[in-house]
């Protein structure tokens, strides 16, 4: 699949995000700020994998699709604590590598498997999945109809796909949104509100909840620890790359505490066909 320079260099900074958040200073800010230690780079916290495990009804023999899971986050987590079978989906082959070493060193009941492909063309038959989800997948994916469809295509009748997205906030001026996009992650902006997205790709809505307050304080977590630990991580990461990546931190939380910017889990469940 042939992408923009945008997005190949969206590719290419989590190439880079997962090989150095395997490093023993970055898991310890992850477990401080998260309550994990994957290398994350959603902002699923345990508290709410643990919720993810009721809401996907997740359990052994159950076949989970996780798009866009990166090293394991919370994917993996899921599946070593309900026992069912996982298969993870992303782009960066590193990741998956991450992934892969993390799901043998864990040796959990269930199976595991990867793919490397793009959530908006996924390489599975039609029906094959009990339940999928992606965590702050959609906001840094710029074909969204395309993977919501592709999810609706693979996930069996009567299944449950939930996710959580960073979102635009509604109702703002044109000047304002252009503001937020600014705050956001790289593909932040959607062509509708997420409930017209999912209703246009053949998803009928269940259940929404608002995760803003909680993604703020996370937020607010992560600037502190990443503030306090400055010299190690310029040393780690570079001192360029360090600035920007906090810069980008404040910025969020500027979007946030502006309310251009919110963070929301979605569950849905496959809309009848149309005839």
């Amino acid at each position: 699949m042939t992408r923009t320079p945008e997005e190949q260099a969206a590719v290419e900074r989590f190439t880079r995000i997962y090989r150095v958040a395997q490093a023993p200073l970055m898991m310890q800010l992850e477990r401080h700020v998260c309550g994990c230690d994957y290398g994350a780079t959603s902002w699923t916290t345990r508290k709410e994998a643990e919720e993810l495990i009721r809401l996907l009804d997740l359990a052994p023999g159950k076949r989970y699709l996780d798009v866009g899971s990166g090293s394991g986050w919370p994917a993996l987590y899921l599946a070593d604590t309900s026992g069912c079978d996982a298969t993870l989906v992303d782009i960066p082959v590193d990741a998956l590598r991450i992934a892969r070493d993390r799901a043998d060193s864990d040796d959990k009941a269930g199976l595991r498997w990867m793919a490397a492909a793009d959530g908006a063309s996924l390489p599975f038959r039609d029906d094959c999945f009990d339940a999928i989800g992606h965590s702050d997948v959609l906001c840094c994916l710029p074909a969204k109809r395309d993977m919501l469809r592709e999810c609706r295509r693979v996930l069996r009748p009567g299944a449950i796909m939930v996710f959580t997205v960073i979102r635009i906030a509604s109702g703002l001026s044109d000047a304002d949104y252009e503001r937020a996009a600014e705050t956001g992650p790289p593909f932040v902006k959607a062509d509708g509100e997420y409930p017209e997205l999912l209703s246009q790709s053949g998803w009928r809505v269940e259940d929404c909840r608002d995760l803003t307050e909680t993604y703020a304080d996370t937020l607010a977590c992560c600037i502190k620890a990443e503030e306090s630990h400055a010299g190690e991580l310029s040393a780690l990461l570079g001192e360029t790359v360090y600035d920007e990546r906090i810069a980008r931190r404040r910025r969020a939380a500027k979007g946030v505490e502006a309310g251009y910017l919110r963070r929301e889990i979605f569950v849905a469940t496959r809309a009848p066909s149309r005839c």
